[in-house]
């Protein structure tokens, strides 16, 4: 089977995913499309959202699909690193009696980890995700373990709740491919939502995607073709969100303390490819990757104090930017 054939399977599977998640869940679109392609970019996902907008059970309900093992970690203030990567134990081996350590392994051992609230937890801890989010490896004494592919973290955060959460480390947000948005669903949607989760009736989800289809999806995403254009295109939008920039539009230099980085740059062409893929298209266009902008660099841009002070965010700094192309 050639590249062309494989991405017309890529298609043919993200179609039969979508049809399968909407049994669960009603609407959000473009949120499970933001998923799928992070996903298949082999990425991690910032998931920003009020209570109560299924953030959970649309997770999950994508690793059934997938057939992904799944694990949930409730972040809390008591969290330590141990409970996430695991510890060693003392115990006497039996044939020799002899006292020896061995591992125990904890919840990041999974496909896809479910970091719920991952502000509530102190930075110690959120930092034992980073190693696993960027290596797919974690350490414990002096012995580094890989993790199975593929590997996954999708964070949920909540806006609204400032009391007792902790802000995340630069470095740990920039390991996220995507910062997803969750807004209210529209009016048809939550009443389908309401006639759904009280009637009593429970939905079985199909397996599409096994594993070892999702790792070589991730290497044939390395193989799409991407021309230099649209390579420039996604650094171009990533150098003016840096306000110590020559290029840069006066409205960065007015608005932004910190732009976003390399990474960035690098996310917004693999999240474009797959975004093309699924709207049919063989190569990335323009319009890829402004589809992907906000969601890759809204959490890698840091509003300066004058911009916070007027509500400034930095979806409307994105928008700025974008602007300021034509």
């Amino acid at each position: 089977m050639n590249d062309l054939e494989r991405i017309e399977n890529l298609i043919d599977s993200r179609n039969k995913i979508l049809q399968n998640i909407e049994k669960k869940i009603i609407g959000q679109k473009d949120i499970i499309d933001g998923l799928l392609i992070a996903i298949f970019a082999g990425g991690h996902v910032m998931l920003t959202g009020v209570p109560g907008l299924a953030k959970t059970l649309m997770i999950t309900t994508i690793a059934k699909t997938l057939d992904l093992d799944f694990k949930r970690i409730q972040f809390t203030p008591d969290l330590m690193p141990s409970d996430i990567i695991g510890t060693e134990i003392l115990e006497q081996n039996i044939s020799t009696g002899e006292k020896e350590f061995r591992f125990i392994k904890g919840p990041i051992f999974s496909n896809i980890i479910l970091a719920d609230e991952i502000n509530r937890t102190p930075p110690k801890t959120q930092s034992a995700l980073l190693q696993s989010m960027q290596e797919k490896e974690v350490s414990a004494g002096n012995v580094t373990y890989k993790l199975d592919e593929p590997f996954f973290v999708m964070a949920t955060r909540n806006p609204i709740e400032q009391e007792g959460t902790y802000p995340l480390p630069e470095a740990q947000l920039d390991r996220f491919l995507f910062n997803l948005v969750i807004d209210y669903p529209d009016h048809i949607s939550e009443v389908n939502i309401v006639k759904d989760t009280t009637s009593g009736v429970e939905v079985d989800v199909e397996k599409v995607l096994s594993k070892s289809d999702i790792v070589e999806i991730q290497d044939l995403v390395k193989r799409i073709p991407v021309t230099d254009t649209i390579v420039e295109f996604a650094v171009d939008i990533v150098r003016r969100t840096r306000p110590d920039q020559e290029n840069s539009p006066k409205f960065t230099k007015e608005t932004v303390s910190w732009g976003a980085g390399p990474r960035a740059g690098q996310f917004l062409v693999i999240a474009a490819k797959i975004n093309a893929v699924f709207n049919g298209r063989k190569t990335p266009e323009k319009s890829d990757i402004l589809k992907v902008a906000k969601p890759v660099l809204r959490h890698r841009i840091i509003p300066n104090f004058r911009a916070e002070a007027e509500g400034i965010t930095p979806d409307k700094i994105i928008e700025e930017i974008i602007r300021s192309l034509n």
